[in-house]
């Protein structure tokens, strides 16, 4: 149902809900004579326009005693309820925009929403209006569901589209339970009492925008979706690294997909290519201070082995299958020990993890200085992620489906209300031995959606499937992690493009149209998260070097979103933290206890809950030596072990850390052409065995060795596994 008018009598208020083609109406009555409870139920007669009408009638008639039925609003849809201190209040949107589509299926962004107490006035105690309860109200009211919310009657846009495709067991439910819908704990009361999602929908938080391009005369529609985790959800220093449950902050999803519509007899083309970004994995926090614009990372004590880090990526796994390839671009070299300390720890705990690990199911971890690399030209930068990006997307490939003449659009995505909690991808087997084995042959997968007899003949033939993903992050996975972001997606761009058949190889140069159209979209995306999580625009220096733009002009602009930032980190997040935490249930007031404003915020309780260091004696030992090796041409890795650097690959876009010979690596870097990294992408196949990084296939290290351009510590680094830091 997408259109719904809400009634009400002094005892009870009626939905009456239809769908789109106005062949039914279902009727939902609210219980509004219990001061504190939420009594639903829902009328299991399917009525017709006329049969609906002399129900409403008869209501009139049966209630004129009390002032009959009154109408009250249209709406779009039930957010969900929630209750403070005594009434429930039902969350309803009030109006709705087209944002987009997605194979036909529109997606709507809110416009307007209303919050409707549910008791009669008559029914309400003194605490329905006390002090506490309007605050509690104005409070949630402060989440603005016009902002970056956005939700779809027929396509789950909570799930990827290979998601989409290939899972079978996501129902109804369960869809509200997965990691991207923001309203799960409001709906949560009404899906468990009707057992279904009928009169909800589902709200997804972050960002949402859809173009039409064209190449060589070949229109196509794109589309880039990010999503934020509800799990450890919040502002930017009042959630930091990772929780007990493997859940990391500013955790988001970035989803670009590349579809064409069907035309002249042509099928229809699909692809996607997912990516993420999380903050560092490791139990860490910043206390934000007004005397202090950069305030200390505390790194805490807790957790010696990792093991909220080894859950964080094995979700990673079940959510995307491996190999997970870490892109990790922090800070190498500082004066005052901060990014630094992060770097040595979480080279540790990957080197742990990995111990444990075996082949394909290693972690890949890259780690690049983006902000030693930025002192170069844009170009250099972004040329060089690209390379990073080439290599990422070789290792987990894409989706891609044509969709054959058979297919009816209109009954892409029907939902099944049948209980079900077990969302699993029924898919990762599959995606991992396509891609390993890089199949070209079609793989048929039943529409997950397909539940009526008219639709059985419903099928999709992916020729290619993602297995993997992509993770970056810097400290805030905002400025740093959003150009790298855009470096992946413009070298995705270009794989899907081919994979369309729209070009012939998958390089697409920074000064092609197409470049800059995605870079206005992600510049555009990495603004939204920015202000979702760190109160202001994303710091866009390499994107505005890379438009031209005037460097005073870039830098006055630069001074001003970090003077905002500070400000809404010092004086505005504690109560968006509260919000949040309002909005998703993990805090949900009783009479008696103490109030959230009361309540120091969960990350300041967390922090002062465990023993905590700040840079010890042995990290700033670590980092001095990393200074030191620049001199003599070593480098240390944290633990200390020192490689020979000297004659490094001198491509540059494996890993790169601050403690390298600088002037070295960029001078070599910027003498190997992009064209000629795209081929040694395809004719260099080989493997790492260890935590380092790889490319498919394998070479002994014998045959590495009769190729001058590798380096003996590359080599160990290919052949044995070793942690590779520069």
């Amino acid at each position: 149902m997408q259109k719904f008018r809400l009634y009400e009598t002094r005892s009870k208020f009626y939905m009456i809900g239809r769908d789109k083609n106005r062949t039914f109406w279902r009727v939902l009555k609210i219980d509004r004579l219990e001061p504190s409870e939420l009594n639903i139920f829902e009328d299991s007669t399917l009525y017709s326009d006329i049969e609906c009408c002399d129900l409403l009638r008869r209501i009139h008639e049966g209630n004129k005693s009390t002032g009959g039925l009154k109408f009250v609003t249209t709406c779009y849809g039930i957010i969900g309820f929630i209750k403070f201190l005594e009434p429930y209040y039902m969350l309803l949107i009030t109006k709705r925009r087209k944002i987009g589509t997605i194979c036909g299926h529109t997606i709507y962004a809110i416009t307007k929403s209303e919050m409707v107490p549910i008791p009669h006035a008559i029914e309400r105690s003194k605490m329905a209006y006390s002090k506490d309860e309007n605050r509690y109200k104005k409070l949630l009211c402060s989440v603005d569901l016009t902002k970056d919310f956005f939700f779809s009657y027929s396509y789950n846009v909570m799930l990827s589209l290979q998601r989409n495709l290939s899972d079978h067991n996501t129902t109804g439910q369960s869809l509200y339970e997965t990691l991207f819908v923001w309203n799960e704990f409001l709906t949560r009361g009404i899906r468990n009492n009707l057992q279904n999602t009928s009169w909800t929908v589902a709200l997804v938080y972050g960002f949402f925008k859809q173009v039409k391009l064209s190449i060589s005369d070949n229109e196509f529609n794109l589309t880039i979706i990010a999503r934020r985790s509800r799990h450890y959800a919040g502002t930017r220093y009042l959630k930091r690294g990772v929780n007990e449950k493997g859940r990391v902050a500013n955790d988001v999803e970035t989803e670009q997909i590349v579809f064409t519509d069907a035309r002249g007899g042509r099928p229809m083309q699909i692809s996607s290519v997912v990516q993420i970004r999380g903050s560092i994995p490791l139990f860490w926090s910043q206390e934000a201070s007004r005397l202090n614009i950069k305030p200390d990372i505390i790194l805490s004590r807790k957790d010696s082995n990792f093991e909220a880090t080894r859950l964080h990526f094995e979700n990673l796994v079940k959510r995307y299958g491996n190999p997970i390839i870490i892109l990790n671009l922090i800070k190498t070299r500082e004066k005052k020990p901060r990014e630094t300390i992060l770097r040595a720890e979480f080279a540790n705990a990957v080197r742990s993890l990995n111990k444990n690990l075996k082949g394909e199911n290693r972690l890949r971890f890259l780690h690049w200085d983006l902000h030693r690399h930025s002192r170069c030209k844009a170009t250099n930068v972004l040329g060089q992620l690209g390379k990073v990006a080439a290599y990422a997307l070789k290792l987990t490939g894409i989706f891609y489906c044509p969709v054959t003449s058979n297919v009816r659009l209109d009954g892409f995505s029907h939902y099944s209300y049948t209980e079900n909690n077990n969302v699993t991808d029924h898919c990762i087997t599959e995606q991992a031995s396509i891609n390993k084995d890089n199949v070209d042959k079609e793989t048929e997968i039943i529409n997950c959606y397909c539940s009526s007899d008219e639709n059985k003949d419903y099928s999709v033939k992916p020729q290619m499937l993602q297995s993997g993903v992509l993770r970056t992050n810097c400290i805030d996975c905002l400025d740093r992690t959003n150009v790298a972001q855009y470096a992946y997606g413009l070298a995705a761009l270009g794989c899907q493009l081919q994979a369309l058949g729209f070009v012939e190889t998958p390089y697409i140069d920074l000064d092609n149209p197409l470049a800059k159209e995605l870079m206005e979209i992600y510049e555009s995306m990495g603004d939204t998260l920015a202000f979702q999580y760190g109160g202001s625009a994303a710091h866009n220096k390499i994107f505005s070097e890379r438009r031209g733009q005037w460097k005073a002009a870039a830098q006055s602009q630069e001074f001003i979103r970090t003077l905002q930032r500070y400000y809404n980190n010092t004086y505005l997040d504690g109560d968006k933290q509260k919000a949040i935490n309002l909005l998703l249930g993990h805090f949900q007031p009783q009479q008696g206890n103490p109030a959230l404003w009361e309540l120091d915020s969960d990350q300041h309780y967390t922090v002062k809950k465990h023993g905590l260091y700040v840079a010890d004696d042995s990290v700033r030992q670590i980092y001095v030596n990393g200074q030191n090796c620049e001199s003599d041409h070593i480098c240390y890795d944290e633990h200390g072990d020192a490689c020979d650097c000297s004659n490094f690959l001198d491509v540059d876009w494996l890993s790169s850390s601050g403690n390298s010979c600088e002037e070295e690596l960029l001078e070599r870097s910027t003498s190997i052409s992009s064209e000629n990294i795209a081929n040694e992408l395809i004719t260099t196949e080989t493997s790492a065995s260890e935590s380092g990084s790889s490319i498919k296939g394998r070479q002994s290290g014998e045959e590495l060795n009769k190729d001058s351009k590798y380096s003996e510590s590359f080599e160990r680094w290919i052949t044995q596994g070793e942690m590779l830091f520069i």
